[in-house]
């Protein structure tokens, strides 16, 4: 029996749970989010003029810097019934996703198990692995650094999206991988390139709302989220961590494109594209360690590095022919 149908059918099982579960969590985000919007809209009416002070200055621009509320808090004058509604939201939507991650791991540890394989094998493996290590490393950084609780709706919308996606469009039964893929290789090129993509779609989402705290538009959501400096260095940290990993999934792809093509690297187009992310994000690294270059330029080098990821995740794959056509949809 190449596939065992009750235990496939349990991972599909989590995978919906998972969805539903990241739902609720993105409600919940989202009336943290509101609640403190509006809190600190109060709060702004009410302070002295005196409050705003220059923060930053980068690129020629700069910010007006505003205290930001802690986890715990929301106003400063003792409104502690908001207070705590406001932050129970928020551990609410931060258990939920806790919740979510695990269920998630186990529909894909249970999708491996179900085909004896392991389960990176098509996009819809993919997608969703890469969506539960995003989450994965959202969590991380909200423990280290609970005052971006807030801005969780925002990692989660796009994470949301791709499980819904990978549910819908790019769904397929569990099955043995094509005899290209039956490698060792997948484990270590595969396992890595995923874990490095989740990792680049957090830093993504931090310098798109980097970018659209700095410019304040739209008013309505850049007003409360994290300070500029807290979401570029967010961004920055993250690529950090994430560019080793995805430099050595490249260079675990061209050993393994040698060993079954007899060639490190063929012009193939997803060859192609993911070197050009890879120069992106090596250029935003060096943007951030040059003057002139390290906010605002550098946030829009690292927005467009996990544009290309998109790009190469869903045009190359699904519309493009090439030897890494194994999308399957």
């Amino acid at each position: 029996m190449l596939v065992d149908p009750i235990t496939a059918m349990w991972s599909d099982r989590l995978f919906q749970a998972t969805l539903v579960v990241l739902l609720l969590a993105m409600v919940f985000t989202s009336l943290e989010y509101a609640s403190r919007r509006i809190a600190r809209s109060r709060r702004t009416s009410e302070a002295p003029v005196a409050v705003g002070a220059p923060a930053a200055e980068a690129d020629g621009e700069t910010e007006v810097a505003v205290a930001e509320p802690s986890p715990a808090g929301l106003t400063p004058d003792g409104g502690k019934p908001g207070r705590a509604r406001v932050d129970r939201y928020g551990r609410i939507g931060v258990s939920l996703m806790i919740l979510a991650a695990l269920l998630h791991l186990g529909s894909i540890a249970l999708r491996g198990l179900a085909a004896y394989r392991w389960p990176l094998g098509n996009m819809y493996e993919f997608v969703s692995a890469l969506c539960m290590l995003a989450v994965a490393a959202w969590l991380v950084l909200v423990y280290r650094h609970p005052a971006i609780r807030p801005a969780g709706v925002f990692v989660l919308t796009p994470v949301v999206l791709l499980m819904f996606l990978a549910g819908t469009v790019l769904y397929l039964d569990a099955a043995p991988v094509v005899p290209a893929l039956q490698s060792y290789w997948i484990i270590i090129h595969v396992t890595t390139i995923t874990l490095a993509s989740g990792m680049l779609l957090v830093s993504g989402v931090a310098s798109l709302l980097f970018l659209m705290k700095r410019s304040g538009k739209p008013a309505v959501l850049a007003a409360k989220l994290p300070s500029a400096e807290t979401l570029d260095r967010l961004a920055y940290r993250v690529t950090v961590l994430a560019f080793p990993l995805y430099t050595f999934a490249i260079i675990a792809g061209a050993a393994w494109a040698e060993a079954a093509w007899g060639r490190f690297w063929g012009w193939d187009p997803k060859e192609v594209v993911s070197f050009v992310a890879w120069v992106l994000y090596a250029a935003y690294l060096h943007a951030r360690a040059t003057a002139g270059w390290r906010t605002t330029r550098a946030a829009w080098i690292n927005t467009a590095g996990f544009a290309t990821i998109v790009f190469n995740l869903f045009f190359i794959n699904m519309v493009v022919a090439g030897l890494h056509s194994y999308a399957g949809v």
